[in-house]
C-alpha cells in the first residue's frame, strides 16, 4: 500500500476513534464508530483478508441499523 494512502486511512481511523471518545450522544457515537471502521477496512484488504473484509462490510451496517433502532426505543415502547 502506498505510504500516503496508509497515512490517510490511519488518520481516518484515528479521527473516528477520537470522535467516538468525545461524543456523548449514542447516535453520534455509532456514526463515529462507522468512520473508524471505514479507516480500518483498507488495512484488512491490504493484508489479503478479502473474505473478512466482505463479511465485516456486510455485518457492520446491518448491526448499526439494528442498534440505532434499539437506541431510539423509549422505555414505554417496550
Amino acid at each position: 500500500m502506498n505510504d500516503l494512502l496508509a497515512f490517510l486511512f490511519a488518520a481516518v481511523a484515528l479521527i473516528g476513534a477520537v470522535s467516538t471518545y468525545f461524543q456523548r450522544d449514542r447516535f453520534n457515537k455509532l456514526i463515529a464508530v462507522g468512520i473508524t471502521f471505514g479507516g480500518i477496512v483498507p488495512f484488512i484488504v491490504d493484508r489479503g483478508y478479502l473474505d473478512v473484509a466482505i463479511i465485516t462490510s456486510l455485518i457492520i451496517p446491518i448491526t448499526t441499523i439494528i442498534i440505532l433502532l434499539i437506541c431510539r426505543r423509549e422505555i414505554h415502547d417496550a
